[in-house]
């Protein structure tokens, strides 16, 4: 039994290969574009993965799980304004920025160094002339993936 401080990561399977989700005291803290190394789960990590599977096939459109993403308390404000972006919407970089009283460029860098993807949905903020980068496996051929998936880039359909 792993104690409540430990990370804990399982691998969870998604249409991408699979996924490796931690848990730290009782949140999820990570999702990689990897295998784990050490693979364990709990009840939090079971649930996550029904919720993946769930939005992966298109039934889930808001995660309900506890989330502990990493960073500073500018990174933490970018994951909440993310947090608010509907399933099947997108927003850009500069309307963050806006809301946040800052500029694009940090915000984007922010978005980059979401260490929990997919969760919290750092592939729904686009840049104001086209698609941004995004930093998860797969670079933008897996953002337009997700978009796609979410029907929220329907230009690309």
């Amino acid at each position: 039994m792993k104690n409540n401080t430990e990370t804990i990561t399982a691998a969870i399977p998604s249409p991408y290969g699979v996924l490796s989700v931690s848990e730290r005291n009782g949140a999820i803290v990570a999702v990689d574009w990897k295998e784990p190394e050490n693979p364990h789960t709990s009840p939090l990590l079971e649930e996550t993965a029904k919720q993946l599977a769930a939005y992966f096939a298109g039934d889930l459109k808001i995660f309900n799980l506890p989330l502990s993403p990493k960073g500073d308390s500018f990174q933490q404000s970018v994951c909440r304004a993310m947090l608010k972006i509907p399933y099947g919407k997108t927003t850009t970089y500069g309307a963050i920025a806006e809301k946040l009283n800052t500029y694009g460029q940090p915000v984007g860098k922010a978005c980059g160094g979401n260490s929990i993807p997919i969760i919290i949905p750092c592939h729904r903020v686009l840049a104001v002339d086209g698609l941004g980068g995004y930093s998860g496996e797969g670079g933008v051929e897996r953002k337009i993936e997700l978009l796609k998936l979410e029907g929220g880039f329907p230009y690309l359909l």
